[in-house]
């Protein structure tokens, strides 16, 4: 086998991300239920499904209660892990909660179906991260339930070095996370930029790599190549017809290029 032949594992994003970037996070919990069972068995690394703007679209939008749209999304993803985008010490919200409150969140998000929690704070400040890291670890030690995933926000400019980037991964994994996500949320990352990317995190941490990026800016496909080539190990994807445009690269499109 090759040096280039290994599994890359794709995070599908089309029940969270994907409905989230092109209409709002208006899809209903019964427009998602049909499609779960074939979901499920597609064989993906995850479903993102849950957080990010979900909660807040459910309660104020649709009239559901997110809870009961992840209890039925656990109860029909059988063989796949559920994924959720969570905003660190902010929870699912737009101010910071009291220690006590984001620890209760996430042993309940994982309660009630989460496997992978994926923690972000928008300026990559890492002390609002460790309360969720903590009590994503805990609930793993006492359920055997539980990945931490921090997301260190990609963006440009004099500070954001290589060296920088390297620092924060070594951060990253002193504070307990079980991998890292480069989260390029403005689709700001290009491919050769990807590349050195990928190689600077690979030298400073064994944790395992996600990009999720966008296609806002049409270069996300070619970004994933690069990635990949350079170790990236997992990828962020949505089924087509809710890819493209400011969301992320086609799931079928990216099974085919790395085919083999």
């Amino acid at each position: 086998m090759s040096e280039m032949a290994k599994k890359i594992r794709v995070t599908e994003t089309a029940l969270r991300d994907a409905h989230q970037s092109l209409i709002a996070t208006r899809m209903t919990t019964e427009q998602m239920l049909p499609i779960v069972d074939k979901m499920d068995k597609v064989g993906y690394h995850s479903v993102e499904c849950w957080g990010g703007a979900t909660f807040d679209a459910c309660l104020r939008f649709l009239k559901e209660d997110p809870w009961d749209r992840l209890r039925k999304l656990r109860d029909g993803f059988k063989n796949t892990k559920l994924q959720m985008l969570f905003r660190g010490q902010n929870i699912l919200g737009y101010r910071p909660y009291a220690d006590d409150v984001v620890e209760y969140f996430v042993q309940k998000s994982i309660a009630n179906g989460i496997d992978i929690i994926r923690i972000f704070d928008c300026l990559n400040y890492l002390p609002n991260l460790q309360e969720s890291v903590n009590a994503t670890n805990k609930m793993k030690q006492q359920e055997g339930r539980g990945h931490a995933q921090v997301a260190l926000s990609y963006t440009l400019g004099d500070a954001y070095t290589l060296d920088y980037w390297k620092e924060m991964a070594k951060r990253v994994e002193d504070m307990g996370a079980d991998s890292l996500c480069i989260k390029d949320m403005a689709g700001l990352l290009v491919p050769q930029k990807a590349d050195e990317l990928v190689r600077t995190l690979k030298e400073a941490t064994s944790l395992p790599i996600d990009l999720h990026t966008h296609y806002t800016s049409g270069v996300a496909s070619m970004t994933y190549l690069k990635a990949v080539e350079a170790g990236c190990d997992i990828i962020d994807t949505a089924i087509s017809p809710f890819a493209l445009g400011t969301s992320q690269p086609a799931t079928e499109v990216m099974v085919e290029t790395f085919k083999g």
